[in-house]
């Protein structure tokens, strides 16, 4: 079955794994920063500030990604907006997940009880202060789940930047299914280089996941005090 000399097409493949990660990470992290931004418009007070991120959310959430990406890269380009294809597949990405994402953290925002609120303030703490020291690392445990489950479907729905030929795996795929004539085989690898990247992506994030629920603290500095807590307690034991 295995006729296609792979040891010929190995740079190819490494270098379409590597724009995959790319296109991966680039829409990731904006896609994160621009759904935080719209889930707190979403929950602001201000009629004019909720309405254009809900007719967005709504939008990009009942759109294909596939629309989304002809518009971006061949709409654009038409009205003489030209992208090349990195910029194009990377802001198609963060707009249409920044819209499930703005979802996830604003269910999460609004999973914090009222309570912590309302006992920072009663502690003194300004708004932002409150925010960030008490209500957003709480949603970010919250959020963690349907982060973790975008995440992975961002890494998968690269493939769909075949469509304009952005140099990822899928399309690296189909040059060497042009060049082989070989279809199933290629694309069978194919296939196993996702499964291969996805796997262990989604199973550490799982693993992270659960450490979180469990009560490991988010950041550097909270589980320094943490151990310095612990150790302040078993002295005076």
């Amino acid at each position: 079955m295995f006729q296609v000399p792979w040891s010929d097409y190995v740079p190819d493949l490494w270098e379409g794994l590597l724009k995959t990660l790319s296109y991966t990470v680039a829409g990731f992290v904006g896609a994160a920063l621009l759904g935080l931004g719209v889930a707190l418009l979403r929950l602001s007070p201000t009629r004019l500030l909720r309405i254009p991120a809900l007719v967005y959310t709504e939008l990009f959430k009942n759109v294909p990604l596939l629309a989304v990406i002809f518009l971006t890269y061949f709409g654009l380009g038409s009205v003489g907006l030209k992208l090349d294809t990195f910029q194009a597949g990377t802001l198609s990405l963060i707009v249409f997940y920044a819209a499930y994402l703005s979802e996830i953290f604003r269910s999460a925002i609004r999973g914090v009880h009222s309570g912590q609120q309302e006992a920072a303030e009663a502690l003194g703490m300004g708004r932002l202060a409150t925010f960030s020291k008490v209500v957003f690392p709480q949603a970010m445990r919250l959020a963690l789940p349907g982060t973790n489950t975008m995440l992975v479907d961002l890494l998968k729905s690269t493939s769909l930047l075949v469509t304009i030929s952005a140099a990822e795996l899928m399309s690296q795929g189909r040059l060497i299914t042009s060049a082989t004539f070989r279809a199933l085989e290629v694309y069978l690898v194919i296939a196993a280089i996702y499964f291969v990247l996805c796997y262990p992506v989604s199973q550490g994030l799982l693993w992270f996941e659960r450490r979180i629920q469990a009560g490991t603290p988010l950041s550097r500095g909270r589980r320094r005090r943490l151990r310095a807590a612990r150790k302040l307690l078993g002295d005076t034991a």
